[in-house]
């Protein structure tokens, strides 16, 4: 999962730059508020991509003193600093940019330059945009779209999907207020393309915020995850699962606790060796539970049972 996130967070980087210095060209020769706004949404992308690798790789840092849990939840960290930048750097940007147009027009100079680096950095983009979906869909397992994009745990690979997504209906909004501004000869078109490209991000933004928040306080593991704890904890001297919880760290990083009813014939070291026996089990058909605690169920004391 991590070495797939990974790869897929370098392509979409070295595409963000090569997309970023072509978009600014272009943008600095046609004077196109579109074309800058996408330069600066290819610009904020790059920046995110580095912002996720430096996250995946402080959260690959062991356990310590400090953090007995380990590092993985920075990685959700540096995901909400990334929707942030989104909104700020993208949105915010993206609509000042437009309104400044509309208030100021400016004819766009040479827009079939503009056309040129469009339609590159829309094969770009999604050759980006694949592998993101690649990976995204091979995790889905079966799911809706919606409920995949709103339960999954990898946050780096949905960001880059979101954005790159995001990024193609952009520079498609682009070329049609472009196209609109040259065929009407009004250049507020370019304006209202740019404001437009700033809202998509902004909704992109509120969305990527929300899911990260949810990963940052802690979010349970899949059901079937749960459901393949529970198994893994019956056998000969396990009367009965009682609660269990779960709580991710990292998209591969699962903290799992919970209590067992033991035969109460057994004895103390029965019980011991039942309990690292269910360890073993985890560690090996569930690694992605980094942790396991395990405690014996309490069972209540009826009232009268001193009388």
């Amino acid at each position: 999962m991590k070495a797939e996130s990974t790869r897929v967070l370098l392509i979409a980087l070295a595409a963000n730059v090569g997309i970023a210095i072509a978009k600014f060209a272009a943008a600095a020769v046609t004077g196109s508020s579109a074309m800058l706004t996408e330069g600066v949404h290819s610009l904020v992308d790059s920046t995110n991509q580095l912002l996720l690798l430096y996250g995946e790789k402080r959260s690959k840092r062991p356990p310590d003193e400090k953090h007995p849990a380990g590092y993985g939840r920075e990685l959700y960290f540096w995901s909400f600093v990334v929707a942030l930048l989104v909104f700020a750097a993208g949105a915010g940007v993206s609509v000042y940019e437009g309104i400044r147009h509309l208030r100021a027009p400016e004819p766009a100079v040479s827009p079939y330059i503009a056309y040129g680096v469009l339609l590159v950095a829309f094969l770009l983009e999604g050759g980006s945009t694949l592998a993101a979906f690649k990976s995204f869909d091979a995790a889905r397992n079966g799911r809706s779209w919606w409920r995949a994009l709103t339960e999954t745990k990898d946050a780096s690979t949905v960001i880059v999907l979101l954005e790159n997504g995001a990024a193609m209906a952009g520079l498609v909004i682009a070329a049609v207020g472009l196209g609109l501004a040259q065929a009407t000869g009004n250049p507020h078109w370019d304006g209202i393309a740019s404001i437009v490209i700033g809202l998509l991000l902004g909704f992109v933004a509120i969305f990527l915020a929300r899911e990260a928040k949810g990963l940052l306080i802690g979010e349970a593991a899949d059901p079937a995850l749960a459901d393949a704890l529970r198994c893994a904890a019956i056998r000969v001297g396990v009367m009965r699962v009682g609660e269990l919880m779960t709580v991710h760290n990292a998209p591969d990083q699962v903290v799992a606790a919970m209590s067992i009813d033991f035969d109460n014939r057994m004895g103390a070291g029965d019980v011991e060796r039942i309990v690292s026996e269910i360890e073993a089990d985890v560690r090996r058909t569930l690694p992605q539970v980094v942790r396991l605690y395990i405690r014996p169920m309490e069972i209540p004391v009826p009232e009268d049972a001193g009388e």
